[in-house]
């Protein structure tokens, strides 16, 4: 209860910060006077600042802003996390395709998780071409519970370990019919875990790898935008392939289905649902192996507590508009972790459900904070645009 108190805390700390900018925007243009030359002091012109930071500013070639706070979550306590997100015109011109974007961000925590990155979607003139990418870096103290279900639900295998780790992906795709685009895909992942409190559980794994992979993607979008989509079908293939050939000491392949739609339903609101499913083949190496949890998926898990060659989980969320820039979300969902398809089962799914609250950042860029609920954990999350 009290950590649950603290993430509430912070919370309603977040949304009452969020409200005053809005209230205190209405009462500076009540109380400006024509001709008065206002005199702002450091608080007036961080209300000023953020009060801004949606608007439209088609005089701008590249439209750049910063955020960041405090947040907490049960797998790497109390942190700051920044953003800073910039959207962009490659044809000024074109006001039809959807801005493109870029986020870099940056986190660090009191369990000494550091993690620095940036990742983004350039569109080309017209929607005809798109260029997707996320470079990051991060050093982690975390804990291991071992491969397969079995493992990962036993307490007991709780196990301290750390790990750096490297990944830059990357895709570009053309657009060849109505909304379908087609393209290569490459992905690069170093992952070097170390001091393994229980090394057991690696199955005598390398606890350092080198991963190339290289393959295409497939996707249907019909989104009316990417990050802040109030209707439409998403659809995306991924194939991946990490052959010998490569320089990989594990050879593997990947497959990976995103399945998401967003329908409005009555004022402010929209139902989104998402399925996902990623599987690997092959001899995958303990650091790429399909995991749940996250910022993304299952909310509320600890991030890799439940890792296997593959991976199956369904969300169902409720977005509702509030007030201004504020909404918030409910959400539902499930998903299971499995070797193969014939080791599926019932009474391995594990459930998910949450709330969260979204404050309008940038026009299409939500700061989302979620607070998520699985089995036997909870997590904070303080993240940029919307999870699916």
């Amino acid at each position: 209860m009290k950590k649950l108190a603290v993430i509430l805390f912070i919370t309603l700390t977040y949304s009452a910060l969020c409200s005053a900018q809005e209230l205190s925007a209405d009462t500076l243009a009540i109380d400006s006077l024509p001709n008065q030359k206002q005199h702002k002091n450091l608080y007036d012109k961080v209300i000023d600042y953020f009060n801004h930071t949606n608007d439209v500013k088609p005089q701008k070639d590249f439209d750049f802003s910063f955020i960041g706070g405090p947040h907490y979550s049960s797998d790497t306590k109390f942190g700051i996390g920044a953003v800073a997100a910039g959207v962009y015109r490659a044809d000024r011109s074109d006001t039809i395709t959807q801005p493109s974007n870029i986020s870099i961000y940056f986190d660090a925590t009191t369990s000494l998780f550091f993690k620095l990155g940036v990742r983004g979607t350039h569109f080309f003139p017209g929607d005809r071409r798109r260029w997707s990418y996320d470079v990051n870096f991060a050093s982690v103290n975390t804990k291991f519970w071992g491969i397969g279900y079995e493992n990962c639900v036993n307490n007991d295998n709780e196990s301290k370990y750390k790990y750096l780790t490297s990944r830059v992906e990357t895709e570009f795709v053309w657009l060849t019919l109505p909304e379908l685009y087609i393209g290569p895909k490459i992905a690069f992942d170093y992952v070097n875990g170390r001091d393994f409190s229980k090394p057991e559980l690696l199955n005598g794994e390398d606890h350092r790898t080198f991963n190339l992979g290289a393959g295409f993607t497939v996707q249907y979008d019909t989104r009316d935008n990417m990050t802040a989509t109030t209707h439409g079908i998403y659809l995306k293939l991924e194939q991946l392939f990490n052959p010998r050939f490569l320089a990989n000491k594990y050879a593997f392949s990947q497959t990976e289905l995103t399945a998401s739609g967003f329908h409005p339903l009555w004022r402010g609101a929209i139902l989104a649902a998402n399925l996902h499913a990623r599987f690997t083949y092959g001899n995958t190496p303990w650091g790429l192996l399909s995991t749940l949890g996250g910022s993304y998926t299952m909310r509320g898990y600890f991030e890799g507590r439940y890792r296997d060659k593959s991976e199956i989980d369904i969300c169902l969320e409720l977005r509702q508009h509030i007030w201004r820039r504020n909404g918030a979300v409910i959400w539902v969902g499930g998903g299971t972790i499995f070797p193969e398809f014939s080791a599926i089962r019932l009474s391995r799914l594990l459930p998910n459900y949450g709330i969260g609250y979204r404050w309008e950042f940038k026009r299409f860029i939500n700061v989302r904070l979620d607070l998520g609920f699985g089995k036997g954990q909870t997590g904070f999350i303080f993240s940029i645009n919307e999870a699916f």
